[in-house]
């Protein structure tokens, strides 16, 4: 029987609340939860005696997934006469009506973040929040924390302020059709039809390609590792299908950096702690330069975030087939990104693949914890309060934030190998073009082209190695711990 035909929602639905509980992560929403959710009958509105700024008028847009119903960011853009260009990120105030502490913000803080599985999403917030009353949803008027930047053609942010705001979102888009408009592949996408709409989202586009030009030239990383998303057709598995990055996507990646470095700076200017993310320099540097020497490419014997970028673009206009799994290596390499607590005025760690040194995550409170404690401290800051978390605080909440993201992304991955076992349940003793992605003493592993799905080749394997093409035969499956094998056929 063809599993991914057969109920094959329900069977990854069980196999990531499973996954979810042995992970520590909470799959349901505890009933004070519930309750403290069905009491809101409104947005946040501004308070007794609040005054707002009211920039409902700016031709605010949100880009995100096709079928993304949980907006925390809209942006808008002007051209200035010194030939800079203003941006707004205007981000949604999600503690407006999640407080601190409450049932709500406990099974928030408990698991930090939404987790995205091929058959289910748990979310950090209860949908009639995070979709509805705390979403920046189209045409609808939300209370928001604005950073305005002012963003010069060589691409360095001249200024930055915040300030909470009414906004509107005038254009929900989505990246693919967004993307193609910009290339010039396609016609401007439903919603985007109004002239002055179009005219601030190419501004916006031009001022982060300005801003990831620099990035780069300080030494960003470019890196593409492979991501699929499950395709159901009802019930029914369908297929595994390849996300590739596009413009519209960088276009928000490089405006939300931005934003989350002009909220680290402002925290540090006051003189209050923050919850910064890091990615700190390489302990394995030494492997990446190996990978470098495997392909005739030398980088220096220290860590040299712009030496790595360069070998990173020349080997993708070399070898794009293979680039995600270089990608894939590096990112290995690199180590994990991490939080930690940053006392005010003490050089910062800094994020070594984005190659900014003042960087906090603040651009998506729906979404993730530490978003929401970014927010808070904002916000206490903006209201002349004391910070809402005190330096021994965050440094906890770091670790947890941590420890709770890298357990998300082995639920994530767990259910996405379920999913692939799943998909080619049905399809064992067929032969595929292979190319080994992974050669060593644990095992050595290869990835098929058509699906996109990575296994163990458990015989056959002598003499494999990294980037090698064979032809495998699948020999067995096992849905519920995400096992695919594979033999070399001959």
């Amino acid at each position: 029987m063809h599993l991914a035909s057969h109920g094959g929602r329900q069977i990854l639905r069980h196999i990531a609340r499973i996954a979810m509980i042995e992970r520590g992560l909470q799959p349901e929403f505890a009933p004070a939860a519930m309750r403290q959710t069905a009491a809101f009958s409104e947005a946040a509105r501004p308070g007794h005696g609040e005054t707002l700024r009211d920039l409902r008028a700016l031709p605010w847009v949100s880009i995100d997934n096709n079928d993304s119903r949980d907006l925390d960011q809209i942006s808008a853009a002007e051209a200035l006469s010194d030939g800079t260009t203003r941006v707004w990120v205007a981000i949604a105030d999600v503690d407006a009506l999640v407080s601190a502490d409450t049932p709500i913000d406990r099974h928030a803080r408990t698991n930090t973040t939404s987790v995205y599985t091929p058959a289910r999403i748990f979310p950090m917030l209860p949908e009639r929040l995070s979709t509805d009353l705390t979403s920046l949803n189209e045409h609808e008027e939300r209370i928001a924390l604005v950073v305005e930047m002012i963003v010069s053609t060589d691409g360095h942010v001249r200024s930055s302020d915040l300030y909470r705001a009414i906004v509107r979102n005038q254009a929900k888009l989505a990246y693919p059709s967004v993307a193609a408009w910009l290339q010039g592949e396609a016609a401007p996408p439903p919603g985007l039809g109004d002239p002055a709409l179009q005219q601030q989202l190419r501004l916006q586009d031009a001022a982060a390609q300005s801003l990831r030009a620099q990035r780069h030239v300080q030494g960003a990383l470019t890196l593409e590792t492979l991501k699929t998303h499950a395709v159901f057709d009802g019930d029914a598995l369908r297929d595994l299908e390849r996300d590739r990055k596009n413009r519209a996507q960088e276009l928000i990646e490089d405006l939300m950096i931005a934003a989350n470095g002009s909220v680290a700076r402002f925290l540090d200017v006051h003189g209050v702690p923050s919850l910064r993310r890091v990615l700190r320099t390489p302990r394995r540097w030494e492997r990446i330069v190996a990978l470098a020497e495997e392909v005739g490419e030398h980088l220096p014997p220290q860590p040299d975030a712009l030496a790595l970028n360069g070998f990173l673009a020349r080997r993708r206009n070399a070898d794009p087939e293979r680039f995600a799994d270089l990608s894939l290596a590096v990112v290995k390499s690199l180590g994990r990104g991490e939080y930690l607590a940053q006392a005010p005025g003490r050089a910062a760690t800094g994020h070594f693949g984005l190659a900014v040194s003042d960087y906090t995550h603040s651009s998506a409170p729906n979404r993730r914890f530490p978003d929401l404690i970014s927010q808070r401290l904002v916000k206490a800051v903006l209201a002349g309060k004391p910070a809402p978390y005190h330096f021994g605080v965050l440094d906890a909440l770091a670790e947890h934030c941590t420890l709770q993201e890298d357990n998300a992304a082995k639920v994530e991955r767990r259910v996405g190998k379920s999913a692939a076992a799943l998909l080619l349940s049905g399809r064992i003793g067929e032969r595929f073009e292979a190319l080994v992605t992974g050669a060593a003493s644990k095992g050595t592993w290869v990835r098929i082209l058509r699906p996109a799905i990575e296994g163990r080749l458990v015989r056959g394997f002598e003499g494999a190695d990294i980037g090698h093409r064979l032809t495998v035969r699948l020999v067995r499956v096992d849905v519920e711990r995400g096992f695919i094998d594979f033999e070399r056929a001959h």
